[in-house]
């Protein structure tokens, strides 16, 4: 029995899909040669935010020879600068006269979008512009390959699922591990009963983001900082605020991400809820540290099993039975003979994505839904947010997972969107 990424929960708001499907556009590119695709199979792909995990994925496209990357899109000049010649530079290697000037690079992404000769777009840009760029490529019919977390709001990735739907989009959320054999494996094992009826969950993961208050430094030569805000608060320019460093920066500032509850909560909370079978479901009860007896941040689902911050290597089940912890390159089992039981022919067996990047560009190509679908990745983000609000707000809150809403606290339902400035909107 085979579990393709069933996604309960009426297809996150299954509405929105009777607006009409954009066009799909197979381009044809005119160079290669050697076991380079042919130029009519090839994907043809613009990046929009080429930094710290934007330049990663540059550097393992450009090793897909069914790919050809055309645009560069970063607010950073030197960035996008840096991009197009380390594109250009590698395709002139499979040319006879060891030259290329294909890749063109934009400030703005919708000048990228506006591009009928580009199938796809990979988004690597900061949280809080993930939604208005996937939601701008899905109307202009492009495939998507988002960063995790998803959304800077549960309504944003409520939205996203939703047009992503509407417009037929192939959408790859960017929480890795689901295309990783451990973590496979150890959901697999989980899923068939290997440690019993799950009880406990400890999941590794740091902090929410903080409000910060930072002094105004001079903007850099070529870097557009009013459009690096964009839909955030105006704020002066610091250096640290748009940092890829994990220890400062962007990421745990609240105007611009969830800080590492939503930044490593998308890993291993959608570990989590892939090893329950409860993707498009979620917890009902989310407590944060010092309430309700509660040391430390803590989910509770309608099944009984209990889940928390802390204490874990990455994401550690504990069962009836035994117990499976789970992180990159790491699987271990109490008692040791669970993780080397082969999975029976007649049991559950996930899909065994071929690698996060060429799974999205496969189905990019038959039309079907990759490991992490949008609405994977707008439920896993989903728990994310939940946590957060209630660390935020210092109290416990209710969640009705069907409904999507915060049962009976007004003051934290707000938290489920944020305002934008002005002239950024969401369109579905």
């Amino acid at each position: 029995m085979t579990d393709r990424n069933p996604v309960t929960r009426r297809e996150f708001l299954k509405g929105a899909a009777k607006l009409a499907a954009a066009p799909y556009v197979v381009s044809a590119l005119t160079l290669g040669r050697g076991a380079r695709a042919a130029p009519s199979e090839r994907l043809t792909l613009g990046m929009t935010g080429v930094g710290n995990m934007g330049g990663g994925h540059l550097e393992t496209l450009l090793g897909h020879r069914d790919v050809q990357i055309l645009a560069i899109c970063d607010v950073q000049r030197d960035k996008r600068e840096a991009a197009r010649k380390k594109v250009e530079e590698h395709y002139a290697a499979d040319i006879s006269s060891g030259k290329y000037s294909g890749c063109e690079t934009y400030n703005e992404f919708e000048k990228l979008l506006a591009r009928a000769d580009i199938d796809a777009v990979v988004i690597a840009v900061p949280d809080h512009w993930h939604a208005i760029v996937a939601i701008a490529a899905c109307r202009a019919g492009k495939d998507v390959y988002c960063e995790k977390p998803l959304s800077l709001t549960v309504r944003e990735a409520e939205q996203m699922a939703a047009t992503a739907r509407a417009y037929n989009t192939v959408f790859q959320t960017g929480s890795q591990q689901r295309s990783s054999r451990e973590f496979r494996l150890a959901c697999e094992l989980i899923r068939n009963g290997r440690i019993g009826k799950v009880q406990t969950i400890n999941v590794g993961i740091g902090m929410p983001s903080t409000e910060k208050c930072l002094p105004e430094e001079p903007v850099p030569e070529g870097f557009d900082w009013e459009r690096w805000l964009g839909p955030a608060p105006w704020a002066p320019y610091n250096a640290e605020r748009c940092s890829g460093d994990y220890s400062g920066g962007w990421r745990l500032i609240r105007d611009y991400s969830g800080g590492m509850t939503t930044d490593w909560g998308a890993h291993h909370f959608d570990i989590a809820q892939w090893a329950l079978g409860m993707d498009g479901d979620g917890p009902v009860e989310i407590i944060p540290p010092g309430c309700d007896g509660c040391d430390t941040l803590t989910f509770k689902y309608a099944s009984g099993v209990v889940m928390s911050r802390g204490g874990a290597n990455g994401i550690l089940f504990t069962g009836t039975d035994g117990k499976i912890e789970v992180n990159r390159g790491h699987l271990k089992s109490w008692p040791e003979e669970i993780i080397k039981e082969p999975i029976g022919p007649n049991e559950i067996h996930l899909y065994e994505s071929p690698g996060h990047h060429q799974d999205w560009l496969n189905c990019i190509k038959t039309r079907s839904r990759p490991i992490c679908d949008v609405a994977i990745g707008a439920s896993s983000v989903t728990v994310c947010h939940l946590g957060n609000i209630a660390s935020w707000l210092g109290r416990p809150i209710r969640w009705d997972p069907q409904k999507r809403e915060i049962i009976g606290d007004e003051a934290a339902s707000r938290w489920l969107d944020r305002p934008k400035r002005a002239p950024w909107r969401l369109f579905l």
